[in-house]
């Protein structure tokens, strides 16, 4: 994410000089954060920092256990995290479509996405019948088909330095009423989950989104809140403009501001203290339960001589807190996994993929990143069973039980 990296740096360190900002609706006051309801659209996510949404989390997943079959307890649930990475997001499109020409590819209880992995999320959700969709978007498209650069002045005077309206027209066109329809099917028939992550920038938390739900609603309102939750997420700061969402608040209108999920986390799979509330409810869940994570990155350190200048150093110091903090939230993952004894299996991008990158949605770095993830795929990936350095750095020294 080199060339969108600068440019937030740039926006960034230009703002500083004091530049007029865009007018927007008040946000909602700090003491009233978890009050605030789409209009129309209650209950439809949840701010997982605090308990009363975990608490709410889990009592939706009560309710949709209403419409499980005692058969489905015998057999095992599978959930999919995908990451968020930019274009790198090709190499998860690739490896899906991969797993599932292969024939062993299961249908996901839960799929969760962030950033890029907002944008296959919902495609993976509804599986093989939506392949050719992220085949195309991430063989096809090019840089104009995600945003139009707007020109380095009305990037700092505006919100962003590109306008993602190619993105949202690309959202639409495949995120329609039809395939609203299916999501809520499988959300209201078969308590399948599909959760997307944003960033409230005013607030500073991450927030969750119940896709299922949304789309259960059915309303064009429904519709296009589904297309701007994608589009949030994948929202990169000062590279793109955020989107807002009006709220209420006890009948007063509001405004809350959100980015890319990836401002507060790199993947999720879900909140580690769902599980204690899930055994406060005595729900039973599936004895056998694996979760897929795969993150649209290398996990290796990537050497890079840094020219010495400002911008060039801070951008390199970006790049590294974003790897970093990617490594992180899997070592929170398999933790969790650990304590709910969850299967976990990681897949990523491997030290042996080497092709140019010039720019940021390069169609041939995409398509050649697309090929390597589907030859893993379709080969019959090895999943890791650890995050990276996990297993030789603590586990190989623990008493063997």
């Amino acid at each position: 994410m080199s060339s969108l990296i600068r440019l937030t740096v740039i926006c960034s360190i230009v703002f500083l000089t004091a530049c007029s900002s865009l007018q927007r609706k008040a946000a909602v006051p700090s003491d009233q954060m978890g009050q605030a309801q789409i209009a129309g659209l209650s209950g439809v996510r949840y701010m997982v920092a605090s308990q009363a949404s975990i608490d709410q989390m889990a009592s939706d997943i009560e309710a949709g256990f209403k419409v499980r079959s005692a058969a489905s307890l015998n057999s095992a649930a599978n959930y999919l995290s995908l990451s968020g990475g930019g274009d790198d997001g090709a190499y998860g499109a690739g490896l899906l479509i991969g797993w599932s020409e292969r024939g062993d590819r299961p249908q996901f209880n839960l799929v969760t996405g962030i950033s890029t992995g907002a944008l296959i999320a919902p495609f993976a959700f509804m599986g093989k019948e939506y392949d050719p969709v992220l085949r195309h978007v991430y063989t096809q498209v090019g840089p104009e088909d995600i945003y139009i650069e707007r020109g380095l002045i009305s990037g700092i005077l505006g919100d962003g330095l590109s306008d993602t309206t190619p993105l949202y027209q690309l959202i639409s066109k495949y995120v329609d009423e039809k395939f609203l329809k299916k999501v809520a099917d499988e959300y209201a028939t078969k308590n399948r989950w599909l959760l997307i992550g944003t960033t409230n920038l005013d607030a500073g938390v991450p927030v969750v989104w119940n896709m299922g739900r949304i789309a259960s609603i059915g309303t064009p309102e429904a519709l296009e809140l589904f297309r701007k939750i994608m589009l949030a997420s994948a929202s990169i700061p000062g590279a793109f403009s955020p989107m807002l969402f009006d709220v209420e608040v006890a009948g007063k209108s509001f405004q809350e501001m959100h980015v890319d999920g990836g401002a507060i986390t790199q993947v999720f799979l879900y909140p580690s203290a769902l599980s204690a509330r899930a055994q406060d409810l005595k729900l039973k869940l599936q004895k056998q339960r694996n979760a897929y994570i795969i993150r649209n990155s290398r996990l290796d350190p990537q050497w890079r001589e840094t020219e010495r200048g400002t911008l060039s150093i801070v951008q390199r110091a970006i790049s590294s807190l974003i790897q970093t903090q990617g490594v992180g939230d899997l070592y929170r993952i398999y933790h969790t996994t650990q304590l709910d004894g969850v299967g976990f299996n990681l897949a990523y991008i491997g030290s042996d993929f080497k092709f140019p990158h010039k720019t940021e949605f390069d169609t041939a770095y995409m398509q050649a990143l697309f090929d390597y993830g589907y030859r893993q795929g379709i080969a019959g990936k090895e999943w890791q069973k650890y995050p990276p350095g996990y297993k030789r750095g603590f586990d190989e020294n623990l008493p063997k039980k």
